[in-house]
């Protein structure tokens, strides 16, 4: 009886964890500034890594790599769909033109500082995310910058 009892609410608490613990890998794409693939990593319930290859309409059709890590809130809106989240990350932009006609090939690093919220659907194994990342580029010149962007993940 002992047995059983303990089977069952190993059962119970199997089930009851959130499906990222099994579907913890997504890849889509992300649109806005910057626009491409998407690529998330959840570490466990409330941390994750993301990245993205994108293009930044934004400056002259420059390349963008940029890596965060993020910690997901979710009682702000007191609902276990819907974490919003924040972080640090860093982004290299890559360009060969800096909009007067001469090259530039100097890369950009800078740090971001995400800030999102991200709806997890119960059904599917998706999420959908809306974010707001300030950035700081460091080299080869300190300038502020803002991306902005939605996007669609695929989990499995």
């Amino acid at each position: 009886m002992k047995c059983k009892i303990a089977i069952i609410v190993l059962l119970l608490s199997v089930a009851s964890t959130n499906a990222r613990t099994h579907d913890n890998v997504g890849v889509g794409v992300i649109l806005g500034e910057p626009t491409g693939f998407s690529l998330k990593y959840w570490l466990d319930e409330e941390r994750a890594v993301d990245g993205a290859a994108a293009w930044s309409y934004s400056e002259n059709d420059s390349f963008q790599l940029h890596g965060d890590y993020l910690i997901h809130d979710y009682g702000f809106f007191n609902d276990d769909q819907i974490p919003v989240y924040y972080g640090i990350g860093a982004r290299l932009k890559l360009k060969d033109d800096d909009g007067r006609g001469r090259n530039e090939h100097d890369p950009i690093f800078g740090i971001r500082v995400p800030l999102g919220v991200t709806y997890l659907f119960e059904e599917a194994p998706l999420d959908a995310f809306f974010e707001l990342v300030p950035v700081l580029d460091l080299s080869p010149d300190v300038d502020l910058d803002i991306n902005v962007a939605v996007g669609l993940r695929y989990y499995f």
